[in-house]
């Protein structure tokens, strides 16, 4: 499992995790498409945009491998803002490579993206 160096490892200030330290000993926890509703708290809010945030400064609009993310977190942007970037894609693995897909995320998360994204 990749580590992925200077991501950070939560949401600054809260227990949003961001990143696993080891691998899960049961195997991997599968990526799946979370829906997101309106009525979510403010705080799961903020915590996506954060991991956005954090998404695009490390890895900008180049493909990454999943390795130590979050599968949690990575499932609420996962199908959306996050999307498989080989075919076939298995959402069991931490090779898994990802891509964001840049229209969706700065319509979804603007505050993220300062215009300077494509």
């Amino acid at each position: 499992m990749l580590k992925h160096r200077g991501f950070p490892g939560r949401l600054p200030g809260t227990d949003f995790q961001f990143v696993i330290r080891r691998p899960n000993p049961k195997g991997v926890t599968p990526l799946t498409k979370r829906e997101r509703f309106r009525d979510r708290r403010p705080a799961d809010k903020r915590a996506d945009a954060g991991f956005m945030q954090a998404l695009w400064e490390q890895f900008g609009n180049e493909p990454f491998e999943r390795g130590n993310l979050d599968a949690g977190r990575l499932s609420w942007l996962f199908g959306r803002e996050v999307i498989p970037a080989t075919d076939p894609f298995d959402p069991a693995s931490y090779d898994a490579m990802l891509v964001i897909d840049v229209a969706v995320a700065q319509a979804s998360f603007p505050d993220v993206f300062d215009g300077d994204w494509a």
